[in-house]
């Protein structure tokens, strides 16, 4: 079976080898990010969920041009707007393709498969919870925020 602890992503800017096996054992909430949304300072709380958390939780950003032309900086850019701006320091992977079939980064294809092709993001934001096994748990709406109840209690759900 499949989960999604057998994906691996890229490092933001260094571009060195991200396997999602490494957060084994925590949950992993991934959100693709763009530097240029309305949404962007859904950052703050992506951080403030994630320094929360005591370690716990790993909040995964995955930066994506797809939606809007709104991630269109290159990595390092990325990388110095989020520390400079939002001071990020949960993990970043390197700028991906959601929705072009063809481009489609392999992690979101799973999700495809898993959900169907109606819960890929629509927008930017939009996050998964993945379970310490890796299991995919839940999908929020880019318009839901992270400290929302409802992503609260999911993530309260995982660590227990």
């Amino acid at each position: 079976m499949t989960t999604a602890h057998d994906f691996h992503f890229t490092t933001l800017a260094a571009g060195g080898d991200l396997p999602l096996a490494d957060f084994a054992g925590k949950p992993v909430l991934v959100v693709n990010v763009a530097s240029a949304c309305g949404l962007t300072p859904q950052y703050r709380d992506l951080e403030q969920l994630y320094e929360g958390r005591g370690g716990r939780l790993v909040v995964l950003g995955v930066p994506c041009n797809d939606f809007g032309a709104q991630e269109s900086g290159s990595e390092a850019e990325i990388a110095d707007f989020c520390d400079t701006t939002y001071h990020v320091t949960f993990p970043m992977t390197g700028k991906v393709d959601i929705l072009a079939k063809e481009k489609r980064h392999p992690f979101y294809a799973w999700v495809a498969q898993e959900l169907g092709d109606d819960a890929l993001p629509r927008w930017n934001f939009h996050k998964y919870l993945i379970g310490p096994d890796g299991a995919l748990l839940e999908s929020f709406g880019s318009k839901t925020a992270p400290l929302a109840p409802e992503v609260a209690a999911a993530i309260d759900r995982a660590l227990s």
